[in-house]
């Protein structure tokens, strides 16, 4: 990515709810929230996957949740190291993506 597309993002946990701050280099800030049963329930389906790949649509459409909630739960998994991405395709990168996620968040909620 070049600088001139390189944007500022930033979790945090407010009120029970993982919150992706972004702000590009240009256009206007924003922030998506997730909710923790809505987080939970994404990193359970990734371990039921196990080693299948999955994409951010896919999850929305098996889970039937938000996109935007979905979308901030990746990203934070991303920065976390709990997924990869491989050819567009994501993959967990560790044994229990539910234990290391939660791990995570209360980690950040314990630092907020």
């Amino acid at each position: 990515m070049t600088a001139a597309h390189e944007r500022n993002e930033t979790f945090e946990v407010i009120d029970d709810h993982l919150v992706r701050k972004v702000v590009p280099r240009r256009g206007e800030p924003y922030e998506h929230r997730c909710p923790r049963k809505a987080f939970e329930q994404v990193a359970h389906a990734i371990d039921e996957l196990g080693d299948e790949s999955f994409t951010l649509e896919s999850l929305v459409e098996r889970e039937d949740l938000p996109f935007t909630q979905v979308a901030v739960t990746l990203a934070f998994f991303k920065e976390r190291g709990i997924v990869e991405t491989r050819y567009r395709r994501n993959y967990a990168a560790t044994d229990s993506v539910h234990l290391d996620a939660m791990t995570e968040y209360f980690a950040l909620a314990q630092n907020a």
